[in-house]
């Protein structure tokens, strides 16, 4: 009942349009519903010569007052058989009026929950995201909701459908002969036994499709997007095992469901056969004793039939129900789900030269302490660089103050206010983010730059391009800004990634650049241009530069060493260097290193000059 509860938050608002769809298809079926009525009076009055009474033909009774023919001739089964041709007609127009309504609510239903679930894993955070693999989300995203529609599309009115024909038959069946309504009821308790054992077994199968289709879903997106690595460890036959494993348990799931099914469909054809076979002893034995026609066991033995087809085609629709009713059950806990971050949604709180402060900062993720008493101001216009080991809580840190995780402990505030006043838009409008894991849409690089501001301006497009160091290698491209790049950034290089995402951060223009380990892909040359490039040219924002590599930081107004989720170290470059710690060490071995690496591309090209 939750479900539907659920589910009917949405369906409401297109409940005229249902409503009239129902009753088109009320109109439809009692047109159907009389066809026997005239098939009956066909055989007593047109092949036969009945006797007629005031009782005969029913609603049809118009067509026997000799007005539309006499009894036994040509001019009377002419006269039947408009009827009989515009019944047919009438319902023919009329279901298909309701399907295509039907279809209409259909679609409309499945495009707003698509929507609002989309919209709902926009609003979880990552943490909560986190719960569900991809191949869950997908099937949330797409399936169950291609699926719950169903329920209200279709499931739904075919009970109110059916309840109509088997009231209205029941009605129409009692008014040739009451003794042939005993058989349905005779034969119901066996139904009802045997559906809600059906039904708990359904609902059990449902269940474990989904999860197979899940999981074969899981597998088959993670080989797309990790397509390059198994080519590169020739990995291409451990990956179809591992997928034909998933794609035959999602088989025997679906063929366990379609032997339940076949079960269910003997059992219940038994029950109608014996319903059809009642009827027509008890028909024939009313005839011969005088108390009915022929014509009236053909429309009872069909009227009979319609039952028992309703009954079983209700029975049918709850044991496909359950199927609808998980993937509704899927679709409300995920609709249900809190963000572990949540949207304070204050329009008019925003900040335009942001200071920012972290007093006493803790972030305890699972009993796990990530961030231990962070202290830091970062006025407007300074120049952060962090660096330390990995592990060591730079990214989350970083993930702090854009609320991509809330803290545990302390206050983050920007000018005095806390960020949670912010609404989530207003405070994420104040940074642009560099992610260490770099992302690009399958579109083109023009695109990509521009995704802060779709209504693409090509002089900015070009302008962050040069800032960020990508219009060299762009300009070279076949189709420079409007080449199409692959999903993920698949058709360009690492480091060619890493600008083009560093252009999309230049091209937002935010007061705060966060560039999170984002040139470690960049050689030393390009990186030091870039950053020289950031503090020349945007020298007014606020810069947090996180790092691997020591000389990344070298030039910013302060650094600060991180070790377990701790500031240990802080200062300038030359107050590190000369604290003789830890970042003096690690700047000091990486120096060597590098210094290692010049000498030995140097003689290698010294070597391969003597060759030539």
């Amino acid at each position: 009942m939750e479900t539907l509860k659920f589910g009917f938050k949405y369906f409401r608002k297109s409940m005229p349009i249902a409503i009239l769809a129902e009753i088109l298809s009320f109109l439809g079926i009692f047109a159907e519903l009389l066809l026997p009525l005239l098939s009956g009076m066909l055989i007593d009055f047109v092949i036969q010569k009945g006797e007629v009474t005031e009782e005969s033909g029913g609603m049809f009774h118009f067509l026997l007052t000799g007005k539309y023919g006499e009894v036994h001739t040509m001019q009377l089964f002419f006269s039947v058989a408009v009827v009989y041709i515009i019944m047919i007609l009438l319902r023919i127009v009329l279901i298909y009026i309701r399907d295509l309504l039907q279809e209409w609510v259909g679609l409309k239903l499945e495009t707003e929950l698509r929507y609002e679930t989309y919209g709902k894993l926009m609003e979880l955070d990552s943490a909560t995201i986190t719960d569900y693999n991809s191949g869950e989300l997908l099937q949330i995203l797409n399936s169950d909701t291609i699926m719950f529609k169903e329920l209200f599309a279709h499931r739904i009115p075919y009970f109110g459908d059916a309840i109509f024909m088997l009231v209205t038959t029941l009605i129409l069946i009692s008014g040739i002969n009451i003794s042939f309504i005993v058989i349905p009821f005779i034969l119901m308790p066996f139904l009802v036994v045997t559906v809600l054992d059906f039904k708990k077994k359904a609902r059990i199968n449902f269940k474990n499709i989904r999860e197979k289709s899940s999981a074969m879903n899981l597998t088959t997106q993670e080989n797309i997007a990790a397509v390059r690595i198994v080519r590169s460890f020739t990995n291409e036959e451990l990956e179809k095992q591992k997928f034909d494993t998933v794609n035959t348990n999602f088989l025997n799931a679906r063929l366990k469901q379609i032997w339940l099914s076949s079960k269910f469909d003997l059992t219940f054809n038994s029950i109608k056969q014996i319903a059809y076979i009642s009827t027509i002893i008890i028909g024939a034995v009313l005839v011969m004793k005088g108390y009915m026609t022929v014509g009236h066991i053909l429309a009872s033995s069909t009227y009979v039939m319609r039952i028992m087809d309703n009954i079983t085609g209700i029975n049918n629709h709850i044991f496909n129900m359950q199927q609808q009713t998980i993937a509704g059950l899927e679709l409300k806990s995920f609709m249900e789900r809190s963000s572990n971050v949540p949207d304070n949604r204050e329009p008019n709180l925003h900040c335009d030269t942001p200071h920012i402060e972290l007093k006493g900062v803790s972030l305890n993720i699972d009993g796990q302490s990530i961030l231990k008493d962070i202290n830091l101001s970062i006025p407007y216009g300074k120049k952060i660089g962090i660096v330390g080991e990995t592990g060591s809580g730079k990214s989350i840190l970083l993930k702090t103050l854009v609320r991509i995780r809330d803290i545990t402990d302390g206050e983050i505030t920007i000018d005095g206010h806390d960020i949670k006043d912010f609404s989530l838009e207003n405070l994420r409008n104040m940074y642009s983010y560099v992610f260490q894991d770099v992302f690009l849409f399958s579109n083109t690089i023009e695109s990509n730059i521009a995704y802060s501001r779709p209504d693409i301006n090509e002089r900015m497009v070009t302008k962050a391009a040069t800032h960020a160091q990508a219009d060299k290698f762009i300009d070279a491209l076949a189709d420079r800004y409007k080449t199409i790049v692959g999903e993920r950034g698949l058709g360009i290089s690492g480091g060619q990634k890493q600008r083009v995402s560093i252009a999309r951060a230049f091209h937002k223009n935010a007061p705060i650049f966060i560039l999170d380990d984002s040139t470690s892909a960049l050689d030393v040359n390009t990186e030091r241009i870039l950053l020289k490039d950031i503090h020349d040219n945007f020298s007014e924002k606020t810069v947090i530069i996180t790092a691997h590599r020591f000389s990344s930081v070298v030039d910013c107004d302060e650094i600060l060493y991180m070790q377990d989720g701790r500031i240990t170290e802080r200062g300038t470059f030359e107050e590190l260097m000369a604290l003789g710690g830890s970042f003096a060490h690690v700047y000091n071995v990486q120096q060597e290193q590098q210094a290692e690496t010049i000498d030995a591309d140097a003689l290698a090209e010294k070597g391969g000059a003597n060759n030539g």
